[in-house]
């Protein structure tokens, strides 16, 4: 049986922010990790590399979700072994859409953003914590500040909008839902992956382009 009123309890707020641009993908996260109403961390990770050409943003419960992070840059190194070659978004995204589905009598309490390049066409797919997942054509945020940053993004997107735009839109889709959630908040974590490769932005990187 499955405790709701735990995880009620337990850190889950964030927005997280996907988009694909013409070039590749953009993905941030803000770092605020809550525990009901308290402020447990200005400085939880949301968005991590996988691999030079895959990222994953993370929103729920932090055990739950850095547990398949770290599940997943394994099953990465035994794949890069045996085949030669990384992850790519859509395997990656097979692969924990099985592990969640076996999980459904005890769930992991997450909702995962995964994107990258496949074959030089970036990717975005949105999961949920039993393992339905969405590929994305656009953009896609999750979290509790979510619906305030998908508003924002739906009147700017363009599919001409490229890695570049698609920062400064992040920065500040992530600076309007911290106004109005209060479980996102703190520092930003922005990231780029196209043709040339992974990239994270700096904070001041990130300062410049909100102002």
């Amino acid at each position: 049986m499955v405790d709701r009123d735990f995880y009620e309890k337990i850190k889950k707020g964030t927005t997280t922010i996907g988009i694909i641009c013409s070039d590749g993908v953009a993905m941030g996260a803000d770092s605020r990790a809550t525990m009901d109403t308290f402020i447990s961390s200005s400085e939880a990770i949301k968005v991590y590399k996988i691999n030079d050409g895959l990222a994953m943003t993370i929103a729920g419960g932090v055990g739950d979700a850095e547990y398949l992070v770290k599940l997943l840059k394994m099953q990465d190194e035994v794949y890069t072994m045996e085949e030669k070659k990384s992850l790519n978004p859509n395997s990656a995204t097979s692969l924990l859409s099985l592990v969640l589905q076996e999980n459904k009598g005890f769930p992991f309490y997450v909702q995962l953003v995964l994107g990258g390049i496949t074959k030089g066409n970036p990717e975005i797919f949105n999961i949920d914590p039993v393992g339905g997942y969405t590929k994305e054509s656009k953009f896609t945020s999750t979290g509790s500040g979510s619906l305030t940053a998908l508003g924002y993004l739906e009147g700017i997107y363009g599919s001409d909008m490229t890695t570049a735009d698609a920062v400064r839109h992040i920065a500040k889709g992530l600076k309007i839902a911290m106004k109005r959630d209060s479980a996102t908040g703190d520092n930003t974590k922005i990231i780029t992956i196209t043709k040339k490769g992974y990239r994270e932005y700096t904070r001041e990187e990130i300062e410049k382009l909100v102002k």
